[in-house]
């Protein structure tokens, strides 16, 4: 599944032995691996050749932008939720003819850059989007693309703040508003109606959510074929998930062997758009082990990264293998229970919980596993902590692809105005 593999009882990164790393750049950091990364898009490309789809990978999962080039070199589009992703697509050499534009709250001004540079299509949640998109559309002088996102009310059995396709969610337009939206298609004169799209959530483990949901949508784009009205793309979204921890993950040929038959069936052309699937494996989280404590009732390995770096045990419960750097001749031998904490004032500042490892000692660095994905893209400056370092390994060498924060970025915005002068 990875490239971050154990020689000599050294964690490497391809070929690059990761301590080796922590002596040039400074820890927290992310680390990345680019064969890695490649292996998952490609496996994707070809699980699903037979249709020739548009893979556009999820922005939101990392928007790191040698992530994003190496992807956009490999022929993939791009996936978007916001201005910034948009800004940042570009400057990856994302042809706009590959961009698809998510997002429940897109704003008039974000709105008006897509039109400009005449992406391949919105992903339209509302019928006021959909007012507003055309009014810009309008306004500029030139025509807008649209999909309609479909929220299909599907289960898709994951983390409830990570579930996007039931009707309580906030997500997409009900079958019935959008076949009313599109027999009404000819009001919005300055849209043409390229498709539908659907998304249910993240981490997905099965095929059957999947199934289920794109045999709704097949049925709904037989309904409009019989009323003749024409529809281009089918996009079916995201969210595939990865092996964290003990999952059983469905692979991508798999999930292609359930899904392709109905989707040939539609005729139309099709569009993914994985993120975790591609990165989440690629990346982990490379921390230093600051100061072992022990209480009454606990055991705590204290560690310089914190929920700022990575949120998804705080936020999510989410569970990451750690691994040490270095595998010492009794690694067998498994500590008591411990928790691996950061040095964030809030006590869900955690990455493990009553977790059994390899012993430890103070100034060891420690792996935090599949970190690739909703890492560094969810990191923050809470406690004034600097964002850490992001680098990429590409076969014996590394790079750094984003500079550790620096005290001085931590306040380069702040304005102190005149009259506390």
């Amino acid at each position: 599944m990875h490239e971050f593999k154990y020689k000599n009882n050294q964690l490497y990164c391809e070929a690059v032995r990761i301590a080796d790393i922590t002596q040039k750049v400074s820890t927290p950091f992310y680390l990345y691996s680019y064969a890695t990364l490649l292996d998952h898009y490609r496996k994707l490309v070809k699980a699903f050749s037979s249709i020739k789809p548009l893979v556009c990978y999820s922005m939101k999962a990392n928007s790191n932008l040698s992530i994003c080039r190496a992807l956009v070199k490999a022929g993939s589009g791009l996936d978007i939720v916001s201005g910034g992703e948009l800004y940042k697509a570009l400057l990856a050499g994302c042809s706009p003819k590959k961009i698809v534009y998510a997002s429940v709250g897109k704003t008039e001004e974000e709105i008006r850059r897509a039109v400009a540079r005449e992406i391949l299509f919105f992903n339209v949640e509302s019928l006021p989007e959909l007012e507003l998109i055309n009014k810009v559309a309008k306004d500029i002088g030139k025509a807008a693309s649209v999909a309609l996102r479909i929220n299909p009310d599907v289960e898709p059995g994951t983390h409830t703040y990570i579930t996007t396709g039931k009707l309580t969610n906030k997500f997409g337009i009900d079958f019935d508003a959008a076949y009313k939206i599109i027999q009404n298609r000819a009001k919005f004169s300055s849209l043409n109606f390229k498709g539908l799209h659907i998304h249910i959530g993240s981490q997905i483990i099965q095929a059957g959510p999947y199934v289920l949901a794109i045999k709704k949508m097949a049925s709904f784009i037989t309904k409009l074929k019989k009323e003749l009205i024409g529809i281009e793309y089918l996009n079916i979204g995201g969210g595939l998930g990865i092996i964290y921890a003990q999952e059983k993950p469905q692979t991508a040929e798999e999930f292609s062997r359930k899904v392709l038959p109905i989707l040939k069936n539609t005729g139309l052309k099709i569009i993914l758009e994985p993120g975790r699937f591609i990165v989440g494996n690629a990346g982990i989280l490379v921390t230093k082990v600051l100061y072992l404590k022990k209480t009454p009732l606990k055991n705590f390995v204290i560690v310089d990264a914190g929920m700022n770096d990575l949120i998804r045990p705080s936020l999510y419960g989410a569970y990451h293998e750690i691994l040490p750097l270095r595998r010492t001749q009794d690694a067998g031998r498994r500590t008591n229970k411990v928790d691996v904490v950061g040095p964030i004032c809030e006590s869900g500042d955690f990455f493990a919980k009553d977790r059994r490892l390899p012993e430890v000692k103070e100034g060891d660095y420690l792996s935090i596993m599949g970190a690739g994905a909703y890492g560094f893209s969810m990191a923050s400056n809470y406690n004034c902590r600097l964002k850490p370092a992001e680098v990429m390994v590409k076969g014996d060498k590394f790079y750094i692809v984003r500079k550790r924060d620096s005290y001085l970025d931590l306040v380069r915005k702040d304005i102190i105005p005149g009259f506390l002068k």
